[in-house]
């Protein structure tokens, strides 16, 4: 396997998910764009399984290609050892190049909670749904499917860095998805990212404070700039 292990991040990632899991991605997305990334949403048509899910975490870049091969020890194992090398906080984002099979399903799902994984975002399928949502892990997909990788699709690469749309994502990067869709903050900015969200969440509190007072909506928008 053509890995790359990347050193642990040195923030706690305990408290920048928490800090990050109650921030709206419009917020995220705004700050990304006044600080010149502009390319850092995912397309659209990947979503979350329910509109309840929501996840931040840290990236673990996965990336596959079709296969025929249906050796369980070519097509199954190469996941097995990226499943075994997640660490807490970790998200699994992958990228199979693929539009036919599910690219995760329940058990992946167990084995990546319970080692500290916070969801999976795929460019492709998902299977098992029913028992994903009872674990309560958070999965965005394009499309759901019954069918198994097995003489369809391989794992090739984990750690390294994959291209999903337009986004690059490497491992570390920082992901964040809800309701309105999945965006990747590079790992370079993401202290800096976090605090200026929080004081757009903040500013925009007060912003609904003032109309909801009755201050005119260009008024509330000169005073803090925000709308």
């Amino acid at each position: 396997m053509d890995d790359e292990k990347s050193e642990p991040v040195d923030f706690n990632v305990d408290e920048v998910c928490r800090r990050f899991s109650s921030i709206y991605t419009g917020a995220i997305s705004d700050v990304l764009d006044e600080m010149g990334y502009y390319n850092q949403v995912l397309p659209s048509s990947i979503q979350a399984l329910t509109m309840d899910h929501r996840l931040a975490g840290v990236a673990m870049p996965v990336e596959g290609e079709p296969t025929e091969n249906t050796d369980p020890e070519e097509v199954y194992v190469p996941i097995l050892k990226m499943l075994g090398d997640l660490r807490n906080g970790d998200v699994i984002v992958s990228q199979p190049h693929d539009n036919t099979s599910a690219h995760i399903g329940e058990l992946s799902c167990e084995t990546a909670k319970f080692r500290g994984a916070r969801g999976a975002v795929v460019d492709g399928g998902a299977r098992d749904i029913d028992y994903i949502l009872k674990r309560g892990f958070p999965v965005f997909c394009r499309y759901r499917t019954p069918a198994d990788v097995l003489g369809r699709w391989k794992l090739i690469s984990y750690g390294k860095e994959v291209r999903i749309g337009q986004v690059a994502i490497r491992r570390g990067d920082f992901i964040v998805g809800d309701k309105d869709g999945v965006l990747v903050i590079p790992r370079e900015i993401i202290i800096p990212v976090l605090e200026k969200s929080e004081e757009v969440v903040s500013t925009e509190n007060l912003v609904r404070k003032a109309v909801l007072q009755g201050a005119h909506p260009v008024d509330a928008y000169r005073k803090y700039g925000r709308f």
